[in-house]
């Protein structure tokens, strides 16, 4: 049985576009989510993103969903791609040649890497002064744990997110996705254009960017070490409830659906319970505050849950958007898709794909007035580019051959 299709908007590559981004060269030597959804979202703005990849490509090209590369699709977009033999003799003369030039070159190789390789910072630096420098690792270029491998599951562990995710009755949770890759891939992007202004306006040279998963992922949880050193307790996993403020959760509806409430201001959180029926408890001393609110959670919710299991998830959500409450139904992919806002927007649209006939990608996350993203081109082949890539680069015709001949560099 085929999945269900979902109509989407139809959209088509722009290649002539011109980005806020155009004429910065990015030499992304990256593997696996972060550096990717870093470049990506510079790619989108314009940046001209070369990936150099290994023989058997970026490690995203073989998470494979019936043997589609999905994660390669989107995180590749708007990309060209060099493939590289980097074992051979010559690969680091000819990273060396593609230097110059770059505005910016993001690598993640275990700590210690570009410099056995011969490509050490200071190296780089004097091949392009105002080359920027990402380098992104799992717990950062020192420290005890630099040498560790990074992988985005033991960071989601590490840093305390698992821990306070989940119920209290249950294991802690990690996440589905990929959580501290996705959050470190856009911090990068913010770094490395912080980066980039110190040099193109203030006159400054090029620099590095630690970029460590462990970092990003931490600084999202908020105050959590604060409210450990008031309280002298670390954060409950309380399912979907907050413990900042209260109400906050999830709640069955009579179709066996699931809505989520949100009342993080003192004025809706009144609201809430005069909307239930429940106006006399607006000056209970159990939910007066925010703080005594999220003291009494259970029985909140409670209330809420007892209003709300007696209607649709469409009853709930036209009810409480009424009486002007924070409120919004808990979607599944397919009903996110087909749902008339995301449509509108164009927040998903289908654009063409040789392998699927057309392959759902997510917009441009941040929509300029002036100067929008747009997407530019499929992900690239492997090795697509190289030839062209290595012209850009100053080699000739007969180095481009030699180079093929010998196994350096493979062309798609």
């Amino acid at each position: 049985m085929s999945p269900p299709d979902h109509a989407l908007p139809r959209a088509d590559y722009t290649p002539g576009v011109r980005g806020p981004l155009e004429g910065l060269r990015i030499l992304d030597l990256s593997r696996l989510v972060a550096g990717n959804t870093l470049t990506q979202h510079l790619a989108d703005f314009g940046a001209r993103v070369d990936k150099v990849e290994p023989r058997d490509g970026d490690t995203l090209r073989h998470w494979r969903v019936k043997g589609v590369e999905t994660a390669w699709k989107v995180h590749g977009r708007g990309k060209r791609s060099l493939c590289l033999e980097f074992r051979h003799e010559g690969a680091v003369p000819l990273l060396r040649r593609l230097v110059p030039g770059a505005a910016m070159l993001v690598e993640s190789f275990r700590p210690g890497t570009l410099e056995a390789m011969g490509l050490g910072v200071e190296e780089l630096l004097q091949l392009e002064p105002r080359l920027v420098i990402v380098r992104i690792s799992g717990w950062g270029q020192d420290g005890p744990y630099h040498r560790r491998p990074g992988f985005g599951t033991l960071i989601e562990g590490f840093s305390g997110f698992a821990e306070m995710n989940g119920f209290a009755d249950r294991e802690p949770v990690l996440p589905p996705m990929y959580l501290a890759d996705t959050i470190a891939g856009l911090t990068g992007a913010f770094a490395a254009m912080a980066a980039l202004r110190e040099v193109e306006v203030n006159g400054g040279r090029g620099q590095v960017i630690d970029l460590p998963l462990l970092d990003p992922l931490f600084t999202a949880l908020g105050p959590q070490a604060a409210n450990y050193r008031l309280t002298g307790k670390t954060k409950p996993r309380t399912g979907s409830r907050s413990t900042g403020a209260a109400p906050r959760n999830v709640y069955r509806t009579a179709d066996d659906a699931w809505v989520c409430l949100s009342a993080s201001t003192q004025r809706m959180a009144e609201r809430v319970l005069r909307s239930i029926g429940h106006g006399d408890l607006v000056d209970d001393p159990r939910f007066r505050t925010n703080e005594q609110r999220v003291a009494h959670g259970e029985e909140l919710d409670a209330l809420i849950g007892a209003f709300v299991i007696q209607r649709t998830q469409a009853e709930n959500v036209a009810f409480f958007e009424a009486a002007e409450v924070t409120i919004g139904p808990v979607y599944d992919i397919p009903r996110f898709m087909d749902d008339r806002h995301v449509q509108a927007r164009a927040l998903l649209a289908d654009y063409p794909d040789d392998e699927m006939g057309s392959f759902p990608m997510h917009a441009i996350s941040s929509r300029l007035s002036g100067t929008p993203g747009a997407i530019r081109s499929p992900a690239p082949r492997l090795g697509q580019h190289s030839d062209e890539m290595l012209a850009e680069a100053g080699f000739s015709a007969e180095e481009r051959a030699a180079a093929r001949a010998a196994g350096l560099v493979t062309a798609a």
